[in-house]
């Protein structure tokens, strides 16, 4: 039961797997957006390569719970992605994850130039994991 997370950014697009158990995520890679054929070729190879049961997409909720223009944009992506994908699409609320992400890398002795290649690869991660703590809490409570 493998899941995909995605963090849908302006320019890039940050990508992160589940184990096959759906305890841990793991960060693939960041995708640029530059152009959209590329990009969606990009994702149809990971989608074949893992064949996730769902993918997780972040949703850039406002701090007040609100929905602004940049989750519109969210939104807008993942219509596009079922035209390549039959799965289980989830919205997961993403509030700070860029900011823990870049956080985590200072943190960890990232250099600046090193973080921002990095940021969204690791926002996917910190996606999947809340999104993957969340599911085995629920088994646990259920």
């Amino acid at each position: 039961m493998r899941i995909l997370a995605l963090d849908v950014g302006d320019k890039r697009i940050g990508v992160a797997v589940s184990d096959a158990m759906g305890w841990t995520a793991q960060g693939l890679q960041t995708l640029e957006k530059s152009s959209k054929d590329k990009l969606f070729s990009s994702l149809r190879s990971i989608l074949e390569q893992y064949n996730p049961e769902k993918v997780v997409i972040g949703l850039p909720v406002n701090m007040n719970g609100t929905l602004g223009p940049q989750a519109e944009k969210v939104k807008q992506f993942a219509q596009e992605l079922k035209d390549i994908y039959s799965g289980e699409i989830v919205y997961w609320d993403e509030r700070l994850t860029t900011v823990s992400a870049h956080r985590l890398m200072i943190d960890g002795g990232v250099r600046r130039t090193r973080r921002k290649q990095k940021a969204d690869k690791v926002a996917a991660v910190l996606i999947l994991q809340s999104y993957l703590d969340f599911l085995n809490n629920k088994k646990k409570e259920g």
